[in-house]
């Protein structure tokens, strides 16, 4: 009887040990303590309002700007150069004196020098803005476009002061960016950086303008960035800049660097000049700007004490161009130039440009200190030269 009742319990057991089972395995069998549970979630997630609207809507959630980078992004392109350079098999031959007298014997091998940038579409007829140090000197330009297709640029025109270039693509109904309207880019706004960097495909970054107005940093001739602390890295340059409803604001052109890596501090010149260089270079091939022919310098307190100047506010004239505007109009080394067109000259930048603004032929007012005296010329505005990108 012990025995019958021992296996009696066992069994009831393992009947209670699988009931139980089953009951956490598949509670859709519906099993009698499980009632009024059927198919509840052991947690529930719950959507914000705000979230199942976006959804419904096809809306991105808020603080995400991925609506700026899908309305920018398609206009970001890839930049491939090349151009063909010779090797010698001699070394000594590298030495550009002797190839002047051995020229080349024959036994030169050609390669092929590439680079990679980026650059933006502007026009839907095929105009693209890059940086002109991306495409300078460069024997071929393929442009990978974002819809995967590849094709052969032309260069429209270049402005090496300002580092920029137009490029041309036989291709229609391109998706052209808009440009952020007027100077509203602001310190503190938050800001998209997309391009191609390292080659590695289309990426986007972001941060913040810490700057406007950058200059003094000895990378163009003319010189007005737009700082920013969003990451730009080599293959950047000639990228788009834009703003958090993805309208440009710049062409990320520099970064500055001790490793080759971003390290927080990038440059990109302004929507305004890239519109006014872009716009030129497309009608008449190149920029005009205004020259008057002198080398100057920035006036510093040591300069100011020794010339017995008052102030430090000016560009000193350090030179001037024979027979130029300049030079015709009286104007000597050692003068210190404090206004042109009667607009005050704070430093040797800002006399850049305002001379530049002037058109070629246009006859305006000078004023300058010779002697702690101020004397006023009336000078002829010249048109400025194509010159290197300073270095």
């Amino acid at each position: 009887m012990k025995k019958l009742w021992l296996t009696f319990a066992q069994t009831i057991t393992a009947a209670l040990a699988v009931w139980l089972l089953v009951g956490m395995f598949r509670p859709e069998w519906g099993l009698p303590f499980q009632a009024g549970k059927r198919n509840t979630p052991v947690v529930m997630i719950q959507e914000s309002p705000a979230s199942l609207a976006a959804n419904r809507k096809g809306f991105s959630l808020e603080g995400s700007y991925s609506e700026a980078v899908q309305h920018a992004i398609p206009s970001v392109v890839n930049i491939f150069t090349s151009k063909q350079v010779r090797r010698s098999n001699h070394a000594f031959l590298e030495d550009p004196v002797l190839r002047r007298f051995f020229g080349n014997d024959g036994e030169n091998e050609e390669e092929d020098a590439s680079s990679l940038g980026s650059g933006v579409i502007v026009s839907s007829d095929g105009y693209i803005v890059t940086n002109n140090h991306v495409i300078e000197a460069a024997d071929e330009i393929s442009v990978a476009l974002a819809d995967g297709r590849k094709v052969t640029a032309t260069v429209k025109g270049a402005d090496p002061d300002t580092d920029l270039a137009v490029l041309k693509v036989n291709v229609q109904n391109l998706p052209a960016i808009n440009f952020a309207s007027g100077n509203r880019a602001k310190v503190g706004d938050v800001v998209l950086a997309i391009g191609q960097p390292f080659g590695f495909g289309q990426t986007v970054t972001m941060g913040i303008i810490s700057a406007l107005g950058r200059s003094h940093l000895g990378i163009n001739t003319f010189e007005n960035f737009i700082q920013t602390d969003a990451a730009i890295n080599p293959g950047n340059s000639g990228g788009a800049l834009v703003d958090s409803q993805g309208n440009l604001i710049g062409i990320n052109s520099a970064i500055y660097s001790q490793s080759g890596g971003s390290q927080g501090i990038g440059f990109a010149i302004p929507a305004s000049t890239v519109k006014d260089v872009m716009e030129q270079i497309i009608r008449d091939g190149s920029v005009t700007r205004g020259w008057i022919g002198v080398e100057v310098q920035d006036l510093s307190q040591e300069l100011a004490t020794s010339f017995n100047l008052s102030t430090n506010e000016g560009a000193l004239i350090a030179g001037v161009v024979r027979n130029g505007p300049a030079d015709k109009a009286g104007v000597r080394a050692g003068d210190l130039l404090t206004e042109i067109d009667n607009k005050p000259l704070k430093d040797s930048y800002s006399m850049l440009d305002v001379i530049a603004s002037l058109q070629p032929g246009a006859k305006v007012p000078l004023k300058l200190i010779r002697n702690n005296q101020t004397q006023q010329f009336q000078i002829t505005v010249g048109k400025r030269p194509n010159m290197a990108k300073r270095q």
